[in-house]
């Protein structure tokens, strides 16, 4: 704990996020970013960080509520085989559930970035399915 708090008091002197300091830069625009899209999506204003060329399925503004970012990682093929043709260079999980779920309710659960000149743009949303609430 000491350790931890020594860490996010050096960050906050030096003006890096404790993301930063956890996820490296990249790792934390990317969850900046996604904090960015959960707002925009949430208050249901068109996001200027969707893709030309996206497949994503945005849902609704309700669907956004609650939701915040998660972890970023680069992105893995292997794992997420059907984004893979979209070529995406980042996956940042969803954390927390919109209000009035029941099992089976689908809610946004991960977002796939591609990276551009002009920053990363969301080119996949994948939908998760609530099994149980508790």
């Amino acid at each position: 704990m000491v350790g931890f708090t020594v860490v996010a008091l050096s960050a906050t002197l030096s003006g890096c996020s404790i993301d930063s300091v956890i996820w490296g830069p990249d790792g934390a625009r990317v969850i900046q970013t996604t904090e960015e899209l959960v707002d925009d999506m949430s208050t249901g204003e068109a996001s200027g960080l969707i893709c030309d060329e996206s497949v994503a399925d945005l849902g609704e503004a309700t669907d956004w509520v609650g939701l915040s970012a998660g972890e970023p990682e680069h992105f893995v093929a292997d794992y997420w085989e059907k984004q893979a043709a979209l070529d995406p260079q980042w996956s940042i999980n969803l954390e927390g559930l919109p209000e009035g779920l029941s099992p089976g309710s689908t809610y946004p659960g991960d977002v796939f970035y591609r990276e551009t000149d002009e920053g990363l743009c969301v080119i996949d949303i994948a939908w998760s399915t609530l099994v149980d609430v508790g």
